[in-house]
């Protein structure tokens, strides 16, 4: 095509010379560039104004500059392929269309993520897309600077056969000293794909440690504790740590309360009493029923468990400060003593 176009150029009137056509050259291309910034800003505009994606508005708002931008330089080249020069200035101008051409190809990346990538993770219902777009984004934009900079080399004649291989070895260095991260972020990815867990779940760490989890990214993931504290636990951790999820497979939980009474008590009577109270609590669920167990004859008094069920997780601590209170209240409403520790001694004369 240049060759094509140089010749044409070479056969209009006037233009026999050179340096005048390679001038005719730079001027036409100042003027196509110039159309194209037109014909982007008013016709195809319009057009994408009408369609209902924003998509097309995006890529023409992103992409006309660096057009724009590409089309003068095109004509430069061909100003030079026309006056036959070779060297720098040309390896300058071809670096030029090199770094403009993958500019546009980022540009229209940015569009495809920011446009497509994103509506389409927020009519999803799970949070992996929205969380890997960015690492892919971010991967992509790092593949184009490194294929830049091999492109480049190649223009200015640089043998890039032992930086490939130089790239090839760093990244096994670069891959063992970022070995940790590399683990957080691919249990990230692992935690996001399993659904292992999701976000206002509450669970409980290895080290007693117990929150909601607020936010999972790809490098740790963020928990509230009971207390307003935060938490910021590596994702290769929880990938491989054993950590009780108290909103699965359900939001429902079970309630525990343990009391004692007094030996001699009538332990029929204790169950009754103590079952009646604690299914009287608002938000006991009827099924699974309530129950109250005789566990053991301890060292100074009869240990029983109450448990019943409520509907969410988080009305657990509540409904369990509730029923301590209600089971206290009626022990002392029906006269059944509550021990406290004693302890009885024999001297030996």
């Amino acid at each position: 095509m240049a060759l094509f176009f140089s010749e044409w150029i070479g056969q209009i009137p006037y233009l026999d010379n050179k340096y005048l056509a390679a001038l005719a050259i730079i001027l036409f291309f100042i003027i196509l560039a110039r159309l194209v910034l037109l014909f982007f800003s008013f016709y195809l505009k319009r057009i994408a104004g009408k369609t209902e994606t924003k998509i097309d508005d995006l890529i023409f708002d992103y992409t006309r500059k660096p057009l724009f931008y590409f089309v003068l330089v095109y004509g430069f080249k061909l100003a030079l392929m026309h006056l036959e020069i070779d060297g720098i200035m040309t390896s300058v101008v071809n670096t030029a269309m090199a770094v403009v051409f993958l500019y546009i190809l980022t540009r229209v990346l940015d569009v495809i993520i920011e446009g497509w990538g994103t509506t389409f993770a927020e009519k999803t219902e799970t949070k992996i897309d929205e969380v890997l777009l960015p690492l892919f984004h971010k991967a992509a934009k790092v593949v184009f600077v490194i294929v830049g900079f091999m492109w480049i080399l190649h223009i200015w004649g640089v043998d890039i056969t032992p930086y490939l291989a130089g790239v090839g070895i760093s990244g096994i260095v670069l891959g063992l000293a970022l070995q940790d991260s590399l683990k957080n972020v691919f249990g990230g990815i692992n935690l996001l794909l399993d659904k292992t867990y999701l976000i206002g779940d509450k669970i409980k760490l290895e080290n007693g440690e117990v929150g909601k989890i607020s936010e999972i990214g790809l490098r740790s993931t963020k928990i509230v504790t009971f207390d307003n504290e935060v938490l910021y636990v590596p994702n290769g951790y929880l990938a491989n740590a054993q950590v009780k999820n108290y909103a699965r497979p359900d939001n429902k939980v079970r309630v525990k309360v343990e009391f004692g009474v007094e030996y001699g008590s009538d332990v029929t009577k204790v169950k009754k009493v103590v079952l009646d109270a604690v299914t009287k609590i608002e938000g006991v669920l009827n099924e699974p029923a309530a129950t109250v167990n005789f566990l053991e004859m301890g060292d100074y008094a009869l240990k029983f468990r109450a448990s019943f069920w409520v509907k969410h997780w988080d009305q657990g601590f509540s409904k369990k400060a509730e029923a301590t209170t209600a089971i206290y209240n009626v022990l002392n409403k029906k006269k059944i003593g509550i021990p406290f520790p004693t302890q009885i001694v024999h001297i030996k004369k």
